[in-house]
């Protein structure tokens, strides 16, 4: 494994750590993170949601965190205060491990340039 991948390892894991505090029980994988991320950007507070907006808010939650990097731009909110994003650089082609570790990078960079944590 390479150093950097080793790096990704260990501030994944810090960051399950510090989710696990501060929600009280550990996300179950990247997907739950990227629900989390899409529920506070929502910002409308904890409550039950439909499977597909469960999967809308996967999708606010990846879009935000690809944001940091410029492949989204926030288009707006629609009339319900649903955040709405589009693509404006075109994303690499990566194979699935690659994909999760770009993800993995972004969601990190969002909880310590967002919310604050340190790694």
């Amino acid at each position: 494994m390479m150093k950097k991948d080793l790096d990704l390892a260990r501030k994944w894991a810090s960051l399950m750590s510090l989710l696990t505090k501060t929600i009280g029980k550990r996300p179950k994988d990247l997907n739950a993170v990227l629900f989390l991320i899409g529920t506070q950007e929502l910002g409308k507070g904890p409550r039950n949601f439909e499977k597909e907006e469960k999967q809308d808010l996967m999708h606010i939650g990846i879009c935000k965190v690809l944001s940091l990097s410029g492949f989204y731009e926030l288009e707006g909110l629609d009339e319900e205060g649903w955040p709405h994003w589009k693509l404006v650089k075109k994303l690499p082609k990566f194979d699935l491990l690659e994909q999760e570790k770009l993800l993995k990078m972004h969601v990190i960079e969002y909880f310590e340039k967002e919310i604050g944590f340190e790694f």
